[in-house]
């Protein structure tokens, strides 16, 4: 598939997560998923942002990611799945560190992101 076509590609707003509540989650702004067709994009929750390098399957991508949280370097890589419903599934791995799951959906007008 060609990544240009991959339903995953945009901005996804980060509304769920197994090991966070909703207020960690928005800690420095509206947390968010950027999938962009070059092989790059974004991650942002809590007090974290990474820099992503995306490989694009069918319905999902798989990336690694590395970037800051709190001031301190983390990296990882991760998983994402475009669910029935039209939402996301998202998970990470931290290296040497947690997993977590997180959902997103395509923002709307009305919803803040």
């Amino acid at each position: 598939m060609k990544e240009k076509n991959n339903p995953l590609l945009g901005r996804w707003r980060i509304i769920q997560a197994d090991l966070w509540d909703r207020d960690y989650l928005d800690l420095v702004g509206p947390a968010s998923l950027t999938v962009q067709a070059d092989g790059s994009g974004e991650m942002t929750f809590g007090a974290m942002q990474a820099s992503l390098r995306i490989g694009y399957g069918l319905d999902n991508i798989d990336f690694t990611w590395k970037g800051s949280d709190e001031g301190d370097e983390v990296q990882g890589s991760g998983y994402a799945e475009l669910l029935g419903d039209g939402s996301l599934q998202i998970e990470i791995e931290y290296q040497d560190g947690d997993e977590a799951t997180l959902r997103a959906i395509r923002p709307t007008s009305s919803a803040a992101c």
